[in-house]
């Protein structure tokens, strides 16, 4: 079953928990972007607060405790034999770190709208200011569905397979960070932006496309890849794209907020 799931096959799907994860860093909160409209029957999903450990060491998003995640799916109401749909309107970039996060506390079934609510309006379908009672949920988190890096590990994947920094190149660089007080990348990792895996209208490019754009930098199969971010949110979006390319692939939760946590920790420019 593919990750992805089109306006037109929601549409047509019964019995669904449609998550909003919408978010802006430093616009206003999702929230409010959620009480403006959305999809008929969605609830509203805190990137920050449902799908995120509180802030520190381990990283600006580090993961949640499976107790922590399992309550708040159960209160948007996710079930575990019942599909679940994800969706933002930023080229699936918030909406692949809810995917990655339920499929690594094991649900079966998630997908994202492919091109999110910037699709489904493109479609001629319609949104609601309603909020939906959203019905408890019975979802059981089981930690350990998706591979997982840490630090050590991203490190020595860095000289040993492939470690894609999702990041913007400047950013990949050190030319410029906005977001963390220490600019840079992990020495070894290859600059992979994602806006890439997009293309203009924001769905993500044919497998083809993404396995010819994967293996110019150097993931190809039996090449152990993985990927990291500023805090593990758009590298979850490079994991799901090497997914939809075939391509085996870990996440580095903490990515650069946690690696930067430890001044010991080498860093590379350029």
């Amino acid at each position: 079953m593919s990750p992805l799931i089109t306006p037109a096959e929601l549409a047509a799907l019964d019995g669904v928990t449609v998550l909003d994860v919408r978010s802006r860093i430093g616009g206003p909160p999702g929230i409010e972007l959620y009480r403006k409209g959305h999809l008929p029957g969605a609830v509203y999903c805190d990137v920050d607060a449902d799908l995120a450990a509180a802030p520190g060491p381990d990283g600006r998003h580090p993961l949640p405790g499976a107790s922590l995640f399992e309550s708040a799916m159960r209160r948007l109401g996710v079930r575990d034999a019942r599909p679940v749909v994800v969706y933002d309107d930023a080229s699936s970039t918030i909406a692949a770190r809810a995917w990655w996060t339920l499929r690594y506390f094991g649900h079966q079934d998630v997908r994202v709208l492919d091109g999110g609510l910037p699709a489904w309006v493109a479609a001629g379908l319609p949104t609601v200011t309603e909020a939906p009672e959203a019905e408890p949920g019975d979802f059981t988190a089981k930690p350990g569905g998706m591979p997982m890096l840490t630090t050590e590990e991203a490190a020595a994947l860095a000289t040993e397979g492939v470690l894609l920094d999702a990041r913007a190149a400047e950013r990949y660089r050190g030319e410029t960070e906005p977001i963390d007080p220490v600019a840079g990348h992990i020495p070894g990792a290859v600059s992979a932006p994602t806006v890439a895996n997009v293309g203009p209208d924001g769905r993500f490019l044919a497998p083809g496309e993404l396995r010819e754009r994967f293996a110019g930098l150097g993931v190809r199969e039996g090449v152990r890849a993985g990927a990291y971010c500023g805090s593990g949110v758009t590298a979850a979006h490079q994991v799901l794209a090497m997914e939809l390319a075939g391509l085996p692939s870990s996440l580095y939760v903490g990515s650069w907020s946690n690696w930067i946590a430890d001044p010991s920790r080498p860093i590379a420019t350029g």
